[in-house]
Parts: structure tokens; sequence; C-alpha cells
């Protein structure tokens, strides 16, 4: 008989996990309190880009594959795997998510199954936190009755290269027994594991790595800034850095950072070490206001490109190309084009958007006014700024077509009616 999993949370990670352990063989239950987004899978309309409409369309024929919102579904349940939100509220971790997915599990936890934590979190969160709700709503005890484990999430929207089957997976146990109820599960349908001696090391690993890319990031943006004022060309710079085949790790600068991973994760490792020792963690601060100031620097370079040419940014049409943090996604959590619309706006500017990938702009995108993109756009806008370099976006048009571009990522050779950052 095949096993039984659910995958509570069904968004960027939620999803792909449910429908990679369905194809593994698992029949797999995709619990989301969201009741529009449930309606939506059973129709086999996904919302995520790594997973095709066909695919949804397949698994759900065949009995693979349950979306719902009714708890009652998850009972039988051999593996459950936690995968929602845990947001910040004011700079402080916000686990309630977590709190009530985990007291939904507990009322149908029965002995021998196991449960696994992926939302990104601090260190202690899966055996401080977690594991007294499990028992607490169950009776039952973590490890003696059932597996326990943490296993950060890797999901990379968008990324045609590395996705859940092949990206290594780290997992980790309260006991030998619950990691190897763990590790047995992902082995099922991820390429390799990477297993770790406890939850807490796995909890930190993943605010580790996304700790180095945000500290990263905020020294190239910088970089940028400063090469800019000093007349070098940065991106040439990167490129010829990028030669070394040892000691150096390209990274790129942008008009900001956006999604869970950088702007939201390095702040529960700082929180962690201010709340349990006392002490800051610098680097993050720092890398914080450097990658948070980004959408004030892409305005002030357009504003100084309206001075040299003697116009005024207010009254001024400019068009921003991208809404979704990253290329090719429709992904807008934190992403700085929301925070580079409010800057020009409130400046006087008149703003469109573009984002083909974006079908639905979020309740924070108030005001936003959405344009198409095509020549007649580009045409109008007497500034056009590139946030976000989709691949959808004619690049040949936008040069042909467009009075002034300032290029955020680089996607256009300098020169003429291009500036890049």
């Amino acid at each position: 008989m095949r096993s039984k999993a659910v995958i509570l949370g069904q968004g960027y990670v939620g999803l792909p996990l449910a429908v990679r352990a369905a194809h593994a063989g698992h029949r797999v239950v995709g619990l989301d309190t969201d009741t529009d987004r449930v309606k939506r899978l059973m129709v086999a309309e996904s919302y995520v880009e790594d997973v095709p409409g066909e695919q949804l369309a397949r698994l759900l024929d065949d009995g693979s594959y349950l979306p719902t919102s009714d708890p009652k579904d998850l009972e039988g349940f051999d593996t459950a795997v936690i995968t929602v939100p845990t947001p910040l509220r004011e700079g402080v971790p916000d686990l309630t998510y977590i709190e009530h997915a985990a007291r939904t599990v507990a009322a149908r936890l029965r002995p021998g199954a196991t449960v696994i934590l992926e939302s990104t979190t601090y260190p202690g969160t899966t055996v401080e936190l977690l594991s007294p709700i499990l028992e607490s709503g169950s009776g039952l005890t973590a490890g003696a009755d059932f597996h326990l484990g943490y296993s950060p999430e890797r999901i990379d929207p968008g990324n045609r290269q590395w996705h859940l089957g092949n990206t290594p997976k780290v997992v980790s146990g309260i006991d030998e027994a619950s990691l190897a109820a763990v590790r047995r599960f992902y082995e099922s349908f991820v390429d390799t594991v990477v297993p770790v001696g406890t939850p807490a090391a796995a909890e930190l690993s993943k605010l580790v790595e996304n700790t180095f890319r945000h500290v990263n990031i905020a020294l190239v943006n910088e970089i940028a800034v400063y090469a800019h004022e000093l007349g070098v060309d940065v991106w040439e710079t990167l490129d010829a850095a990028g030669s070394k085949p040892f000691g150096f790790m390209r990274f790129t600068p942008g008009p900001g950072v956006g999604g869970h991973c950088l702007p939201i994760d390095p702040e529960y490792l700082s929180w962690r070490v201010h709340r349990t020792l006392g002490r800051r963690f610098r680097f993050v601060e720092l890398a914080n206001e450097i990658n948070g100031h980004m959408p004030d620097y892409v305005v002030q370079r357009l504003l100084t490109a309206f001075n040299t040419r003697r116009r005024s940014l207010a009254g001024s049409r400019v068009l921003l190309l991208g809404v979704a943090y990253k290329a090719n996604t429709s992904d807008t959590r934190e992403s700085p084009a929301l925070r580079t619309h409010e800057l020009l706006r409130g400046m006087g500017a008149e703003v469109r958007v573009v984002d083909p990938h974006v079908a639905e702009l979020p309740p924070s995108a108030d005001g936003v006014t959405r344009a198409e993109f095509c020549a007649e756009e580009l045409a109008a806008a007497d500034a056009v700024v590139l946030l976000t370099d989709h691949d959808a976006f004619d690049y040949d048009l936008i040069r042909r077509q467009s009075r002034y571009v300032l290029d955020c990522r680089r996607r256009l050779a300098p020169g003429g009616n291009i500036e890049v950052l």
C-alpha cells in the first residue's frame, strides 16, 4: 500500500514538494487554508511556474494528489510536512502559522508517523516549539512514539537547472530513528540527501545559506554605487573578477532584494542571536541597510538622469519593467519594485508597471497602474526602468522604442539611451 503524505501549505515550497512526492508514488494530500487556492488546484490551475497545470491534471486524475482545505483529509497519514509561511512582524518572527499547522497535525498524529518541518525559522524551533505542541495535542512522545525532524527547503523559483529532485536535501531528526525516517521519505524522490546531527544544525544551515547571499549582494550593491561615482563600469569589473577560477564567487548588483530568503531569513538569525545571546548581528544589520536602500538609489539615479536632460521627474511618465522580485517568476514577496514605485509616485511621477508573469498584484501594491508591454507604452514613457529581467521582454524593442532606459540588471549594453545601474 502506498504511504500517505500530507503537505501543509501549498505555496512556492509546498506545491512543488507535493507534486514531486506524488510522482514518486506517495498518496499526497495538499492542505491549504486558502480556499480559493485549493479551488484552483482542484481544476489543475497552477499558480507556481515550476508546476505545470498538465502535471497537476495527471496527478488529480490518477488520485495521487488531493488538494484540500479540510483537515479531516489528513487522517491516517504516514508523513506530514509543514511548509507554511514564517513572516516577520515588526522585526519579530511570527510562528503562528507553524503553531496552527502543528495543532492540526497533532489532532491526527498516530504512533509510528513522521512529522517534518520545512518552514524557514530560527535554530531550536523544531525541538522547543513544534515538539511540545505535537506532544500536547496527541498525547504521544516525540522519539518514543513518533518521528520528528527538520529539513530546510531549497526551492529556487524559475531555476531551470536546479530543482527539488536534483538539489541536495539537508535532513535531520531528533534521534537516530527519526533521522532514518526523514531520510527515507526524501530519498524516495530526491537524488541526494545530506544528514546532519541535530534539527538545530539543519535550521541554522538554511539561515547561513541565505545570510551568505544577503551579505554578498549587499557588498556588490555598495560597490556598484561607489563604482558609478568613480566612473568605473562595475559590470565589467565583476566580469574581470569572475575570471579567477578560485577564491571568488560572483554576485551581481540590482535594485534591491526580495522574496522570503534574503529580506526575511537573515532576520531570524539576527533575532535569535540578540534574544538568546544579547548581541547584535552586525553583518545582517548592515546588509539590510544597504539592500533596503537600493530602491532609493534607483530613484536617485533616475532623478539625476532627468536633471541632466533638464527635465522634471514630477509629472513625467515612468514605465517600470518587472514587479516580481526574481526573473521569470510571479513572486512579488518583498519585491523592491513596489518600493521603487512608491518612491516615484511620492516625487510626483506618473508611474506604470509591466509584468507578464504577475497576474495579481499583492494587497500592498495600492495605486499601481498596470500596462501592457508594447512599443506604444515604451515610446510614451519619459523613462523606462528595467527592474526584473524577464526573458519575456523584447530587449531589442526596449532599446529601439525607449527615449531613456535605466537598466538595473545589465541586460542591455550601455550607451546612447541606455544607462546601467
